[in-house]
């Protein structure tokens, strides 16, 4: 069995705030990409995205997904907006990877994901 923690002795009524080391603005962009990856198909995505030898054309994931072209458009464009993937067009068809300038936390966020 666990040992317990030995708690520290508190004053009534005297806080001890602890103190916050990372920037508000990194606080902010790992809160979008989390967000971003906080649903499943996107969660899928972003690795099917991180794993691929080339970029991934939206027609493989509206197949992969089972999903419309407009909802496959819309999740990439959340991953998008957080910073993840980036998007080639030719044609009609386009072509998502992740971006070639991921933050290292982001990427390190993607390749802990097995």
């Amino acid at each position: 069995m666990a040992k317990a923690a030995t708690l520290p002795e508190r004053e009534r009524g005297v806080c001890c705030p602890p103190t916050i080391k990372v920037r508000p603005e990194r606080v902010e962009g790992t809160t979008e990409i989390l967000k971003a990856l906080a649903d499943p198909t996107r969660l899928q995505m972003a690795i099917a995205l991180r794993d691929a030898d080339q970029p991934v054309c939206v027609c493989d994931f509206t197949a992969t997904f089972d999903l419309s072209q407009p909802t496959v458009s819309h999740h990439m464009a959340r991953l998008r907006e957080a910073g993840l993937v980036e998007v080639t067009k030719k044609g009609i068809w386009s072509f998502y990877r992740l971006r070639s300038d991921l933050p290292l936390g982001a990427r390190r966020i993607l390749e802990a994901l097995g």
